[in-house]
């Protein structure tokens, strides 16, 4: 059976038990906007009430990358946000809450670039799988901008405090073998064998039952729970720093391709 809705931004796709949701914008490196997250959130809304499916695989369209994060060519608005909606803008909190709460498993296909928030859509997945062309890492600190929460917080959770802030205080790059010693993917296969891979992993996950697997995930969620208050709270901070000089500081030297000056702006 097959299911298929049309979006602007993503492709969402239900096929052979497995709902398939791709952010689908190639030519920015899949960044997100504000309608991308829209999108999204309401694919994974409706992911939860697909019967036929155990899982659902987080992707991104080409072959150079994952997801980038935010657009940054739309992040300076009148407003200094990136929209109309959302504690900072955009329904980034929404979109964090959508996907951590899923019903079904979630799988982050990594065929490239997983960067800032890319990468912390990856950290969130129950599971990410990678081609080794794949590319991790956080960019926050480059740009006047962060993730409180599941993109610190959870992340160390996940790698070690050690490695979390090693990646996000020099904002360096990972390989995919990197990533998968650090405990941020759970497998590395050869570029040409990552469908391949994938698919295996959603046909043994669809033999199991789906009220135990929830359960399980609720169970794993339990134990860090107290994080999504973080995260509220810190996005709060946020919205208020993205509004300063120096953030946008950080978007502007992006947009013009130069080195930001982020300590002229210091109050």
């Amino acid at each position: 059976m097959t299911s298929t809705k049309t979006y602007s931004d993503i492709l969402y796709d239900v096929r052979d038990g497995v709902v398939r949701i791709t952010i689908n914008r190639p030519e920015v490196y899949n960044a997100f906007r504000n309608q991308t997250l829209e999108e999204m959130i309401d694919a994974l809304r409706r992911a939860d009430e697909e019967k036929s499916a155990n899982v659902m695989v987080l992707a991104g369209a080409g072959d150079k990358a994952f997801c980038t994060g935010g657009d940054q060519k739309v992040h300076l608005s009148e407003d200094g946000l990136y929209g109309p909606r959302g504690t900072v803008g955009m329904p980034i909190e929404e979109m964090h809450s959508a996907l951590r709460d899923l019903r079904k498993v979630s799988i982050a296909k990594v065929q490239g670039f997983a960067i800032g928030g890319g990468n912390v859509f990856a950290t969130i997945c129950d599971m990410t799988i990678a081609s080794e062309k794949a590319v991790f890492g956080q960019v926050g600190p480059k740009v006047g901008s962060v993730d409180p929460g599941w993109g610190t917080a959870y992340l160390a959770h996940v790698v070690g405090e050690k490695k979390a802030r090693e990646m996000w205080f020099t904002c360096k790059r990972y390989s995919a073998v990197e990533a998968a010693a650090m405990g941020l993917v759970n497998k590395v296969v050869p570029h040409d064998q990552l469908d391949a891979e994938v698919e295996q992993w959603c046909r043994d996950i669809n033999e199991l039952s789906p009220t135990a697997l929830t359960i399980a995930k609720r169970s794993f969620n339990a134990d860090t729970e107290h994080i999504r208050g973080i995260g509220y709270l810190g996005v709060q901070t946020v919205k208020h720093f993205y509004q300063s000089d120096e953030s946008k500081e950080g978007v502007r030297a992006f947009n013009e391709r130069r080195k930001p000056d982020f300590k002229k702006h210091l109050t």
